[in-house]
């Protein structure tokens, strides 16, 4: 991890440093007054929001965005939303940005390595129950009854796949689409896609997912 104690949750640095396989770059950064300068012109006109606390979150994701560009060897570039959603990065790159009110989090590799990129970030607290009942397929939720933070991996998680999935098939996955598998740290879609995830846990939740160039296919 790079940056200062005034930008890193220390907690949060600690529990990212093993959560990616060597190809995959991570970080995070608190979100501050003033991120929301750091969107470039091309940048800002894609997102929808005028909402300041928007703008913020976004500007800090690119500044993590950029630095990762940077340790990964490639020049700064803009960043910017694609209409459907997800952000648009240079040719030859795959990454995923995620945002709660506090923390903004990228996640970036070489589309050689990488085929598919997904991260999410949330609050390490249980979901409300009737939350739950919508997150988890039958087979997910007697483990989720009995641990509080479950649910909450298991929305993470499904999110992170679906942000590495979406760019890649443009279809549509509902909560009930992604089966998990903690244990053997798996995740499949309804149409047969296998990703690999990890899990890092701290004062926030952060799941990433990710299928490997070499191991793509359509099961």
């Amino acid at each position: 991890m790079t940056g200062t104690n005034a930008v890193h949750d220390p907690a949060l640095a600690r529990a990212l440093v093993s959560l990616a396989p060597p190809a995959i770059l991570v970080d995070h950064r608190l979100i501050a007054t003033g991120d929301e300068n750091a969107l470039l012109a091309e940048e800002a006109d894609t997102i929808p929001s005028s909402a300041i606390a928007i703008r913020r979150a976004s500007g800090a994701a690119r500044i993590v965005g950029r630095g990762l560009l940077d340790r990964l060897g490639c020049p700064r570039a803009a960043l910017p939303r694609a209409a459907s959603g997800e952000v648009r990065w240079p040719p030859g790159l795959v990454g995923s940005f995620a945002h709660d009110e506090r923390v903004a989090i990228a996640a970036l590799a070489r589309a050689r390595d990488i085929a598919a990129l997904g991260i999410d970030i949330e609050p390490a607290a249980p979901l409300a129950p009737e939350v739950l009942d919508l997150v988890a397929i039958p087979r997910e939720r007697p483990a989720a009854a009995n641990d509080p933070l479950r649910g909450r991996l298991l929305f993470c998680i499904k999110e992170a796949v679906y942000k590495a999935l979406y760019p890649r098939d443009r279809e549509f996955l509902e909560f009930h689409d992604i089966a998990v598998d903690m244990a053997g740290q798996t995740a499949v879609t309804r149409q047969g896609r296998a990703l690999r995830i990890a899990l890092g846990v701290a004062t926030h939740v952060v799941a990433l997912a990710w299928i490997e160039t070499a191991g793509l296919q359509k099961g």
